[in-house]
């Protein structure tokens, strides 16, 4: 790397200089919830940087080039899931970058269950590291899942480092159900205290958790500093781990897409905690400081660092890989499609989406139902203006999820959005159907009202409703599997949506379907 990059690089990793400069001090990088994205992209995000070109594995394969510090790497699942590169080789686009980089554990998130459980064992089978999960188990037999490892030793720089696996015990209810029916995630919190104590006997120098689950559910999709933040005493997800499984020295999360700008130390258990956020845009960095008379820890420190290639460069070597990935997909999904008459985009505040209504609007009319229903979390990129390639449409909605109808009453429909609607937003798109509510001191909502033309829907009247093959079969919750008449038609929602596009350009449905009324105190 040149002098002038290199001196571009030093900001990013300045949040360290505080640590005793004489001590011994292993790096350690983390990756989560890359989701297949695997090359840079603009920031549109970042209002100052919205232009600006973020991202990628050769991003961080050449900042890595340039560490001087021995360093462990480290991924917290969600390896493949929503683009065309990774659905198309089912992850093994992933292992193969993974592999390139030198990961040293992983711990599989719940869409990388999203292809069953077999193609999940083959990527494991193709990594040259370890997955790792202490709390999986087959429910038949009682038995740990035989292709995960509870936790692992890394040896690094005469250091011998604990990486402790743990996968998100909301698994079982965020990939397709029918994928992992027979599974157990038993508590990640009860599971780490189980393990812990076999990991101290065997004396490593420090121990890390690797986890899909984050700090807090209400942490989403957020770049936040929480340095200074007081949590309840009855914690969520990591912090709950890190106090239940006292000695854990670094807990690095994920699933819930938050980045933690600078880590949160937690006061009542020491333990140190990272999330990376999402896209592989963002790598959290941390350095454990060991004293060099005794050997011991003495301190950790965190910080989220962009991976601006400006700043970074691009390893050609990885991008010949990823080129080869790309050329590949493009031969596949390189076609044009259609044509937008304008952005289809997300809600800047929480509530009906263009792209979200207009999904539901493709659903409902494709299966011929009077309200179409879509989960807000399915859509992952937005359409832009002009020309829409198959891969825009791969990238928009990567799971591969097939229409459901069933018949829903106005009451099951009035307890289904109160499950999707919190903190002033919606979890749930929809079509043929227009929610009015006001949130309440919980942030739960205090008042819904359901109309279809604007006319109230009552308890009793019932409905065709269009939705995905996820949120029918466990996914969805209660209400859905309460439907009468469920029917998977097995028409993909990418096809409908593909057959939307060929009928002519498409036009952003208008915005107000769901409407945030006066907060009630």
């Amino acid at each position: 790397m040149n002098i002038k990059r290199t001196l571009l690089l030093l900001p990013l990793l300045a949040a360290f200089t505080g640590l005793n400069a004489a001590a011994a001090v292993i790096a350690v990088y983390h990756t989560s919830d890359a989701h297949g994205w695997y090359s840079p992209r603009p920031a549109r995000w970042d209002a100052q940087n919205s232009t600006r070109s973020i991202g990628g594995f050769a991003a961080l394969s050449a900042l890595l080039k340039t560490e001087t510090t021995p360093y462990l790497l480290l991924d917290s699942g969600d390896m493949f899931q929503g683009t065309p590169e990774g659905i198309l080789t089912k992850g093994m686009a992933s292992i193969t970058l993974m592999n390139q980089l030198g990961y040293g554990a992983a711990v599989p998130g719940n869409h990388d269950y999203d292809y069953t459980e077999p193609n999940l064992k083959v990527l494991i089978s193709s990594a040259a590291f370890p997955f790792l999960g202490a709390n999986l188990y087959y429910k038949e037999s009682g038995a740990h899942a035989d292709y995960l490892k509870p936790y692992t030793f890394i040896e690094k720089a005469g250091k011998k480092i604990a990486v402790l696996g743990l996968l998100g015990a909301h698994t079982a209810t965020s990939t397709l159900p029918a994928n992992v029916k027979h599974l157990a995630f038993r508590s990640e919190a009860a599971e780490a205290a189980k393990w812990l104590p076999e990991i101290r006997r065997q004396n490593p120098d420090a121990v890390i958790v690797l986890a899909h689950i984050g700090m807090d559910e209400e942490l989403v999709v957020k770049r936040l500093d929480i340095s200074t933040w007081t949590f309840s005493t009855a914690p969520f997800g990591t912090l709950q781990v890190a106090r239940a499984a006292k000695g854990i020295d670094l807990i690095l999360g994920g699933h819930n897409h938050a980045a933690l700008l600078s880590g949160y130390h937690d006061p009542v258990s020491g333990t140190w905690l990272g999330e990376s956020g999402y896209g592989l845009s963002y790598i959290t960095r941390a350095e454990l400081a060991f004293d060099d008379a005794t050997g011991r820890l003495t301190g950790v420190k965190t910080a989220l660092v962009p991976l601006w290639t400006d700043l970074t460069g691009e390893d050609p070597a990885v991008l010949g890989t990823i080129a080869g990935f790309n050329a590949a997909v493009e031969r596949e999904m390189g076609g044009v499609v259609g044509q937008a008459a304008g952005d289809l985009g997300f809600a800047p505040d929480g509530l009906d989406s263009a792209i979200g209504s207009w999904l539901c609007d493709v659903t409902r009319k494709a299966a011929g139902a009077e309200i179409g229903l879509q989960n807000t979390e399915a859509l992952r990129a937005e359409i832009k203006k002009g020309p829409v390639k198959l891969r825009d449409l791969y990238q928009a909605m990567p799971f591969d999820n097939t229409i459901v109808t069933m018949r829903l009453s106005g009451a099951q429909l009035k307890r289904l959005m109160a499950g999707y609607l919190r903190g002033g937003r919606t979890g749930m798109q929809v079509s043929g159907l227009e929610v009015e509510f006001s949130p309440g001191p919980d942030g739960k909502p205090a008042e819904i009202r359901l109309q279809r033309g604007g006319l109230e829907i009552k308890p009793d009247e019932e409905f065709l409703v269009a939705t995905n093959n996820y949120l029918a079969f466990g996914g969805g919750g209660p209400v859905f599997a309460a439907g009468r008449e469920i029917k998977d038609t097995l028409l993909p929602v990418r096809d409908a949506m593909i057959q939307d596009f060929s009928a002519g350009p498409v036009a952003a449905p208008k915005k107000g379907r769901i409407r945030l009324l006066e907060r009630q105190n």
